[in-house]
Order: structure tokens, then sequence, then C-alpha cells
């Protein structure tokens, strides 16, 4: 294996997919997790469709280890996700809110798992949030609550005794709008100056793993963007 390690779950997606190229571009070797492999990925673990969560967490938890053995990694990108709407008076309710919570609670879960077992001293995690969700989503519940679960948990893993190896951190990044294909399709109105590029994401990324201008464990990073311009401001 190379010197750095990085795994990026949720590497087909647009942004894991971004990072994956990147952080190949500097010499890493890299691992992606997915329901379907992303050939550019030095290895891939392939995620089974499951209903349940012990069964497929078990199932990535066990082929990531027959994938690193003793070897550590440097960082761990969660960017898995999704977005889906909807009211409490839905009817597709349970079903937006059951697939939220799958994309984006069961993925971190699982990620801060393989941290505390795959994760050098002084290791990155990062976590996938939402701005929104940093207060109430009348039109997006399940949404809300699925990335409010994750900012929850990245403040969990910065605190005493989490099982997070020793000076390892967890910083999750909050975006408005990613400007992904997949979004400029359906929202091909909107302003793409406020969108946050996919590179500057994954630029940053590789800094703090890095350790450059890294932010303290359990930071929730706003990603706030407008004229082209992003910066990542801690949420209050």
């Amino acid at each position: 294996m190379a010197g750095n390690r990085v795994i990026v779950y949720g590497g087909r997606g647009a942004l894991g997919a971004t990072c994956v190229q990147h952080f190949k571009s500097k010499g890493w070797w890299v691992a992606c997790i997915d329901m379907a492999a992303n050939e550019e990925a030095n290895e891939n673990v392939v995620v089974k469709l499951s209903e349940s969560f012990t069964e497929q967490a078990g199932q990535v938890t066990t082929d990531v280890a027959k994938l690193l053995g003793e070897e550590k990694v440097d960082a761990i990108l969660c960017v898995a996700g999704g977005w889906a709407g909807g009211s409490c008076s839905s009817k597709d309710l349970y079903k937006n809110t059951d697939l939220m919570w799958k994309q984006s609670v069961w993925t971190s879960t699982i990620s801060g798992h393989l941290a505390a077992l795959h994760l050098k001293p002084g290791g990155l995690l990062t976590l996938a949030g939402a701005k929104a969700a940093l207060s109430g989503t009348g039109g997006m519940v399940g949404y809300g609550m699925a990335k409010a679960a994750v900012h929850q948990l990245c403040q969990s893993l910065a605190a005493k005794n989490s099982g997070m190896p020793a000076g390892a951190a967890a910083v999750a990044i909050l975006p408005v709008t990613l400007d992904t294909p997949m979004n400029r399709k359906f929202m091909p109105d909107a302003d793409f100056g406020s969108w946050t590029p996919l590179e500057y994401i994954a630029e940053m990324f590789f800094n703090w793993a890095a350790g450059e201008n890294r932010p303290a464990s359990g930071s929730l990073m706003q990603l706030l963007t407008s004229g082209g311009e992003t910066q990542a401001v801690v949420a209050p």
C-alpha cells in the first residue's frame, strides 16, 4: 500500500467520486465503499442492499477488516447521503424517512465504527451533515432528522470515551446545496454561484487529512457559498 490511505464511503456519488479522484491525484491509496464499485479507486467494498442495519453494517465492517488487515488509514470520508422531501402530512413520509436514515445515519454510524477500528492516531473522520438541519425542516422532515442525528454523532465522537483513536478528529460538513450534475438538472434556474463546488470540498478534506487548517474535533462546519466563493464557518 502507498504511504497515505483514505476510505471514501459513498465513493460512487458525485462528491465521493470527486474525492476519490482528488486523493488519487495526490498519490494516496483510495478505497471506495458504495453500492457499486468505483473503478478509479485502488480497492472497493461493495455494500449489499439490506433492510437490516446490523446485517449491512456487519457486512461492511467484515469486508473492510479483510481488506485492511493490520493496516491503518489516515482518513475516512463519509460522503454518502441523499435528499428526499416530505412534511408530516406527506404520503411518502415513512418511505422517505426510512431512506434518509439508511443513507445518512447508517453510513455515518458504520464510518464511526470503522474509524475506531482502522483510523490512525491523529487521523480524520468526516461526516456529511446539512446546514438546514440546524433548525426545523418542515418540508423535509426525514432529511432534517437524519442530518441532525449525524451532527449529534459527530459531537459524540469528539467527546471523552468515544472510542476514537488518540488525537483523531471527527468533523461534519454542513453544506446548503452542492454543485452536482443532478442538482443542476433538477434546479436549472437556480443561482449556481451560491452552490458549493465539489472540488472545493475535496481539496478541503485533503488539507484537513494532511493536518492543515483542520477544525477541532466535533466541529460542525457550515459551507457558505456566495458569488462563487466558499467559506467554511463553524456553526454556532
